[in-house]
């Protein structure tokens, strides 16, 4: 894992090196991912919407027929959650209780009275062997946990550090519903105030993301696996984006702000 952390700050460094795309194409990129990562977040949840009627709700904003409303929510309400945590993480806002709980309140815009709300009942999750917090017990295990976060940040890789946040915040899973994606919101809104790219745990992976909850709770709270999956994607993510901008700074340094001329006829 260490070797694969080290490759992670070594792409980092080297898309920091590189002259970085106008804001325009920023634009572009960031809201192609942000249906994406849009899509994905609320499947893993259960969401019946396909990345199409995503595009289709958010970019044209389309009702999708016979798809209930509160999926059409979650999909707007998760989007709006994504531009605030980058909001956030341009602006650097120290994450605190409160500003959790502005997450929370935007994804769970389908639901007034829990949004932006620690639960006042006890929860099991039938997928799990776990049991999650007591309500009574939410409030200090988040200050607990948000202090402990600060600390590892001192003494672990920063994705480590994350990746540890995390498991401990879904293992609280602090609110009536949206743990989960308010959850991956956070770890993304950490990722880029660190100087990384924001990741997108596919639906197709949620099999291995749910593992890494179980092997970090089986084997003595070691984030290793949960590390090595956000380190993942992190690298695919800088490989991808570091491609982008190589191949825009050719395009530019070839025609030199010109035009490209093309033979119409050969094209044909």
């Amino acid at each position: 894992m260490k070797k694969l952390l080290r490759t992670v700050d070594v792409l980092k460094n080297e898309l920091s090196s590189l002259k970085p795309l106008n804001e325009t194409e920023i634009k572009r990129l960031r809201d192609e991912f942000a249906i994406e990562i849009t899509y994905n977040s609320n499947a893993i949840e259960g969401n019946s919407l396909t990345l199409r009627e995503t595009a289709l709700i958010l970019q044209e904003g389309i009702t999708i027929s016979q798809k209930p409303l509160r999926e059409h929510l979650d999909i707007i309400g998760f989007k709006d959650a994504f531009d605030f945590i980058m909001d956030c993480a341009e602006r650097e806002r120290e994450l605190t209780e409160g500003l959790i709980k502005e997450i929370h309140a935007l994804v769970l815009m389908n639901d007034a009275r829990n949004r932006g709300v620690f639960r006042r009942v006890p929860v099991h999750i039938i997928s799990s062997t776990h049991k999650p917090s007591q309500p009574y017990l939410i409030e200090p295990y988040m200050e607990k946990l948000i202090l402990n976060y600060s600390e590892w940040l001192k003494k672990l890789p920063t994705i480590e550090a994350i990746a540890r946040f995390h498991l401990e915040f879904e293992s609280i899973h602090p609110f009536i519903d949206g743990n989960g994606r308010t959850g991956r919101l956070i770890l993304n809104l950490e990722l880029v105030k660190h100087g990384y790219l924001p990741v997108d745990i596919k639906v197709t992976d949620a099999a291995r993301y749910y593992m890494c909850f179980d092997d970090y709770r089986v084997n003595d709270l070691n984030p290793e696996m949960m590390t090595e999956l956000i380190a993942e994607y992190e690298m695919s993510q800088l490989e991808k984006h570091i491609a982008i901008v190589k191949a825009a700074q050719e395009y530019e340094n070839e025609y030199e702000g010109e035009y490209p001329k093309y033979d119409i006829e050969e094209e044909r």
